[in-house]
């Protein structure tokens, strides 16, 4: 068998994405590309390395194995890189970062941005995903660093208090909740929502408490950031969930009522992820140290 490093990112892209179309695209291959790489894998090992359905793809037995070499062998040429870069004039490598929506929109634009001016040789692959998501990835090694909600089960993993954040219901000025100081979620059902795209993690954990309350998500349109749900949640077209730091800023040139959620998992305490933290490559390692600060 003959599995070059391109061939290995490309196989993990294909189970983390779930699909040989997402993969590729991840992986920056053409789809015909990816697909001959992944058929002439399985050939070489003479047996199947995907379960392929209408769904997507999951791995059989064998692509979980070959998963975890992946994984591992992908993780020491990572290592390889940044040390030898230290022999090339300084650090060199890439961290991969994953988010929740909170975190991504709110607080890592700025951290992130010092960090990377100290550190021009570095960067940073930065991806949304659900916090249960975030700790399962960062425990398997897909991912060096994470931060999530602190309310979710971390295991062994290892954490850092990162930031703190509260979610609230915007909502026109003239809207009957903005004159009510709070406010339960089951209630805020009863109205049309602006939301995020389907795809990004706050809107699926919304959808997913929506479902627990046996209530659809009655979202009217997905947009892409929080500062736009508030102009239209301004404009009258429904009410949003958005960070309390986000509120705040919007209030100050939009006309919004800002109306606090009762529920517990609405106060939102960011946590930093890693494994051991004698596992980190140094560059990891002063990311992390730079987040806290």
């Amino acid at each position: 068998m003959r599995y070059d490093l391109i061939d290995l990112k490309l196989f993990c892209d294909v189970v983390d994405a779930g699909s040989i179309t997402a993969g590729a695209e991840k992986a920056a291959l053409a789809l015909a590309a990816a697909s001959t790489r992944v058929r002439r894998m399985e050939e070489a090992l003479g047996a199947p390395l995907l379960t392929r359905s209408r769904q997507g793809v999951t791995p059989t037995e064998a692509g979980r194995t070959l998963l975890k070499h992946a994984r591992t062998m992908l993780a020491q040429s990572a290592r390889l890189k940044e040390d030898l870069g230290a022999f090339a004039g300084g650090m060199s490598g890439e961290v991969r970062l994953l988010a929740n929506t909170n975190a991504l929109t709110e607080f890592l634009p700025e951290a992130l941005s010092s960090f990377l001016a100290a550190h021009p040789q570095v960067s940073v692959d930065l991806e949304e995903r659900l916090s249960d998501e975030i700790v399962g990835l960062v425990a398997e090694g897909v991912a060096d660093i994470g931060i999530v909600a602190g309310t979710v089960d971390v295991g062994a993993l290892v954490t850092y208090p990162f930031r703190s954040d509260r979610f609230v219901v915007v909502t026109a000025a003239d809207h009957p909740l903005a004159r009510r100081p709070s406010v339960s979620f089951a209630e805020v059902l009863d109205f049309e929502f602006v939301g995020l795209e389907r795809s990004s993690s706050l809107q699926r954990f919304l959808a997913a408490r929506a479902a627990r309350e046996g209530r659809p998500l009655r979202l009217r349109v997905q947009l892409r950031s929080f500062d736009a749900v508030c102009r239209l949640v301004e404009c009258g077209v429904g009410v949003g969930i958005v960070p309390q730091t986000t509120a705040a800023r919007a209030v100050k040139t939009m006309a919004l009522g800002v109306v606090d959620l009762t529920d517990d998992w609405a106060l939102r305490e960011l946590t930093i992820v890693v494994r051991a933290e004698a596992e980190l490559r140094p560059y990891a390692r002063q990311l992390v140290e730079s987040l806290r600060a």
